[in-house]
């Protein structure tokens, strides 16, 4: 008998000299180069996906403070995924596998339904895309399936590279005006102006010593309407941009990982439809959206690199 693969079947797609490989078990982008150089920082294929690697963050980004929160007037209670913060943390469906629907040379289709659970009552059919073409695109939609309406927030999860040996080395440019103070549990305390403060990368910034685990919004985008976060090291660069859905996005330099792994295994850079804790009444509760029964919501985030 042949041993599976820690995160399932795996999925390679490519196109010109791009490479992806995304897997199974959460629909989780595990590989991504360009030209043979690494542009995210993956694992091998016989590792246990960690640290939210690639990771979809679905049906909420994040935390949600003591694994509470009420929708529809009806109070939820989920398992507390993070305990030593007390906090539900980053969905249902990270180690879920997602079912095959279509796998073309520069394209992969994976669809999951997700039921009801403890904490949860929705019924959402997901659907996550990725495709290849001059970069990364990947598509995600949510469609509410259920007989009742369905609170939804996502984030992706990649760590991005420019072939640094620490991520102190990266120039890193973040379009936004403000960021989200945060407790010691991580938890939302108030949106602030980022002028003036170590977290203003408006202009680029050598990230140095600076630590960042840190929710961005209010984010000034291109003529196409997405906003671009770019990390250069020397003639190398990345730029990870999200649409219109996607009004957050979360910058983590690895900090709290392992010691192996501290902030030497690449730049987290998570697109977000809306901050920590949006399913709770609170200064990014505005960013829940709300599914009503045979709705959808599809959202675009992708990866650009320059070798």
């Amino acid at each position: 008998m042949t041993s599976a693969n820690p995160t399932g079947e795996q999925y390679r797609i490519s196109h010109g000299d791009h490479e992806a490989v995304v897997t199974e078990v959460g629909a989780g982008l595990r590989t991504y180069s360009v030209g043979g150089v690494d542009v995210v920082h993956g694992y091998a294929v016989d590792d246990e996906c960690h640290s939210g690697r690639g990771q979809h963050l679905m049906p909420w980004p994040n935390r949600i403070r003591d694994g509470r929160y009420s929708f529809g007037g009806v109070g939820q209670k989920l398992a507390l995924s993070e305990p030593e913060r007390h906090n539900a943390i980053h969905g249902l469906v990270r180690f879920t596998p997602f079912r095959l629907v279509a796998h073309t040379s520069d394209r992969v289709e994976q669809h999951l339904r997700l039921f009801p659970q403890t904490g949860w009552s929705g019924i959402l059919d997901l659907s996550v895309v990725h495709s290849l073409g001059d970069g990364l695109t990947v598509e995600v939609t949510a469609t509410n399936v259920g007989p009742a309406a369905a609170p939804f927030g996502y984030a992706a999860h990649p760590y991005l590279t420019v072939g640094e040996s620490r991520v102190d080395e990266v120039s890193l440019s973040i379009p936004a005006a403000d960021y989200l103070e945060v407790d010691e549990r991580l938890l939302p305390v108030a949106i602030t102006s980022v002028q003036g403060r170590e977290y203003d990368c408006r202009d680029g910034a050598v990230v140095g010593a600076r630590q960042f685990d840190t929710a961005f919004t209010t984010l000034a985008r291109d003529a196409d309407g997405r906003w671009r976060v770019r990390l250069r090291d020397g003639e190398r660069e990345t730029t990870v941009w999200g649409d219109d859905a996607c009004g957050w996005v979360q910058v983590f330099t690895g900090d709290s990982l392992s010691p192996a792994l501290r902030r030497a295994s690449g730049i987290a850079v998570e697109p977000m439809t809306c901050g920590p804790d949006a399913f709770n009444d609170g200064v990014t509760h505005a960013g829940m959206i709300t599914i009503e029964p045979g709705k959808s919501i599809t959202l675009l985030w992708g990866i650009d690199a320059k070798a």
